[in-house]
């Protein structure tokens, strides 16, 4: 844990001082050092330093949001991405842009409703409940109703070009252009799930040896789930109404944090919160100067780096039950 959260300060580090302007390191520690470089200033602590606080918070969301996630179903190729859950919350939020709303506090809300709706669609035509023999279904499930939230995403940019920009955005997922002012919108959310997400980590872990054992030991399985549920819905809505939908996340940061910690889920939650800003600032600074003095939607860098987990996932020769 010390070497992960040391190696997350650098990397926070590195974002202040990387981006795909013309502001660049020497700049950055010059403005840090007390020299008053306007550029510097407003490029720094007006658009990187809260693209890497945001960056932090989605990954944090993210990160825990697939932990839950996997844990209920028992499935290592669960993630917010792959089950629509993602899919539901860019939606909902489309759907707002074209309806007309303008501001994040209603978005955020709205994204949380989709990221809901999302979750218990693809968890109940996937009848996961107590069940985890076929981690494939679950994938399938989602992904043919990430296929219809996408296309009627796509209809929605057809039919209103005044917010098709802003649609965009929300499809493909991206850290750039946000402000502080759009994560104190979402911090309270966050505090909800953060704290439910405490009260169900030791019957998530009960959950683990069986439904019959959680009962015994005094805790109700059906009750955790939708509590469970409820908190990814929160995480995934308030990360995607700031930054968009981002894949692969959900899935990377738990696989990595199971490696590190084992499979007790508290464990496992308690590892996802560095290793998740972790990957994503990571991934925000190679989407900077991938392609500079451009930059790369990084939904769509996390999709390229966390497909190839996917598929190592699905070729092992023993896939891993929860």
């Amino acid at each position: 844990m010390l070497i992960l959260l040391t190696a997350l300060v650098a990397v926070s580090v590195v974002s202040l001082l990387i981006g795909a302007g013309s502001v660049g390191p020497r700049q950055v520690l010059g403005l840090l050092s007390g020299s008053d470089h306007a550029e510097a200033r407003f490029i720094v602590w007006e658009l990187r330093a809260p693209r890497t606080l945001i960056g932090i918070a989605v990954g944090v969301a993210l990160g825990v949001a697939g932990a839950l996630l996997q844990a209920v179903s028992r499935n290592p190729l669960a993630d917010p991405g792959l089950l629509g859950v993602s899919a539901g919350a860019a939606f909902a939020v489309s759907l707002a842009l074209v309806l007309g709303a303008s501001a994040a506090t209603l978005r955020i809300p709205v994204a949380q409703l989709g990221a809901l709706i999302g979750c218990v669609c693809v968890l109940s035509v996937a009848r996961l409940r107590g069940v985890g023999s076929d981690p494939v279904r679950l994938v399938l499930a989602g992904a043919a109703f990430s296929g219809l939230l996408g296309s009627l995403s796509a209809l929605m940019l057809l039919y209103d070009q005044r917010a098709a920009d802003e649609i965009r955005f929300w499809v493909v997922g991206s850290l750039a252009g946000r402000r502080l002012d759009d994560l104190w919108a979402v911090l309270p959310s966050l505090l909800i799930a953060g704290a439910g997400v405490v009260v169900i980590a030791r019957p998530l872990a009960a959950l683990a040896l069986g439904e019959r054992a959680a009962s015994g030991l005094g805790h109700r399985p059906g009750l955790i789930r939708w509590l469970a549920v409820g908190c990814v819905a929160l995480l995934v809505g308030a990360a995607t109404a700031i930054a968009g939908p981002i894949a692969f996340v959900g899935l990377v940061v738990p696989f990595v944090a199971r490696a590190i910690a084992g499979p007790d889920i508290r464990r496992t939650l308690w590892f996802c919160l560095p290793v998740g800003p972790l990957i994503v600032l990571t991934a925000d600074i190679i989407s900077r100067v991938v392609v500079a003095p451009s930059e790369l939607p990084l939904g769509v860098l996390t999709a390229l780096c966390g497909a190839p987990v996917l598929i190592a996932v699905v070729r092992a020769k023993r896939l891993p039950m929860l």
